[in-house]
């Protein structure tokens, strides 16, 4: 089969590779029909090298169709269409069942001391064949795939994956509909629908924050109060439409490869210049990350309120602003989604009034075989991308 395959820093290539097959009784064979790339393979494109082997099989937004089950797979059979969540998790241990998927205690990686294995996502979490490919191996398919519906387009489903989930679960995180203001920092797929889903739940003052004109235009089509990180005194701003104090709760949709902040990227580059095992423990040991849309979150949001974080960071001894968050009381939550958590929450908004703008979510869709191409584009935030699925 095709699939793409990660060669080295901003080397993504589409390759020939083995065919998977049911290895355990719990697998399933998904012929994918559409798989996204997202913000976090990025970072593997970019920054992350070093948790990568070559010919590691990238990918972990993935929908298609059942082919084979494995003996213990009864809730999905082949013909099925179904889409897979990035994370891992079995369903029955006690971790899942605290609605904590991404902690499963059966995909746990306690080698690397982290939690439940991701599809197409470093050694870190498993390194598991991941999704961006013509056919998927599922584990843990008694319990992961989610089956949706014949009819509408896979755009309607296929964001259930990773986006969805991610962007309702920052927004759980930032308090829900029990606050009255957010901001969100970053209006990439996660930051966008992040703002639809909080104008869903019934926050009256959702505020988008980046420096991409597409991607500001976007939000502001959606209704949200946009404001240009380029700007003046994005602060000041901020404070001025939220009575003075800031808003309740903030979400960093942006992550570790944040602009604006020469350090961390001095460190990532660095760091992908050296042998994989020296870059490896330079940044389990090291502040890696770049912290400017953290530290803007700390500085915006308002005394006792609260920082969700669904950007995904990697350092180990980041210089955390410990006494601006202590002395103005906030709280943080923050974690990869756990995707079955919250589908059940999400699904009644999939349907033909489509109030999340779904449908016509992705700005681009192009065939497997161009994702090296597709991947260069979204990463340099050419052509408008800002969401790119891929056909095989």
């Amino acid at each position: 089969m095709k699939a793409l395959t990660w060669h080295g820093r901003r080397d993504v290539r589409v390759d020939e590779v083995p065919d998977p097959t049911i290895e355990q009784p719990t697998d399933a064979i998904v012929r994918v029909t559409s798989t996204a790339i997202c913000g976090s393979d990025l970072h593997l494109y970019e920054v992350l090298g070093p948790f990568l082997d070559e010919g590691d099989i990238l990918g972990h937004e993935p929908m298609g169709i059942v082919e084979e089950v494995g003996a213990e797979v009864s809730h999905i059979a082949p013909g099925d269409r179904v889409v897979i969540p990035f994370n891992i998790s079995c369903g029955h241990c006690w971790m899942c069942g605290q609605g904590l998927q991404t902690q499963c205690e059966t995909t746990q990686n306690r080698d690397q001391e982290m939690g439940a294995s991701l599809l197409g996502y470093t050694k870190l979490y498993g390194q598991v064949p991941g999704g961006q490919a013509e056919y998927l191996r599922v584990p843990q398919a008694q319990y992961g795939p989610i089956k949706v519906p014949e009819g509408p387009s896979d755009d309607r489903f296929l964001f259930l994956s990773d986006v969805l989930p991610t962007a309702w679960q920052a927004v759980e995180y930032a308090g829900g509909e029990d606050i009255d203001s957010l901001v969100v920092l970053g209006l990439g797929p996660i930051g966008d629908m992040a703002t639809r889903i909080a104008q869903q739940r019934g926050i009256a003052n959702v505020i988008g924050v980046d420096l991409v004109p597409e991607r500001n235009a976007r939000a502001r089509a959606h209704g949200v109060d946009v404001v240009d990180l380029e700007g003046d005194d994005v602060v000041a701003e901020i404070r001025e439409k939220t009575g003075g104090r800031g808003p309740d709760a903030v979400i960093d949709a942006v992550g570790m490869e944040a602009h604006g902040a020469p350090i961390g990227k001095l460190a990532q580059n660095i760091a992908g210049l050296l042998p994989d095992a020296v870059a490896r423990k330079l940044m389990e040991n090291a502040g890696v990350d770049r912290l400017s849309a953290m530290n803007l979150a700390f500085e915006l949001v308002r005394r006792g309120g609260t920082v969700s974080l669904s950007g995904v960071y990697g350092g180990t001894a980041d210089p955390l602003p410990m006494l601006n968050i202590f002395d103005k009381q906030i709280q943080i939550r923050m974690g990869q989604a756990n995707v079955k958590r919250w589908v059940d929450d999400i699904l009644p908004l999939l349907g033909d009034d489509d109030p999340l703008g779904v449908d016509d979510f992705a700005t681009h869709r192009v065939p497997l075989a161009e994702a090296p191409r597709a991947y260069e584009m979204f990463q340099k935030k050419e052509d408008g991308a800002i969401k790119v699925v891929l056909s095989p």
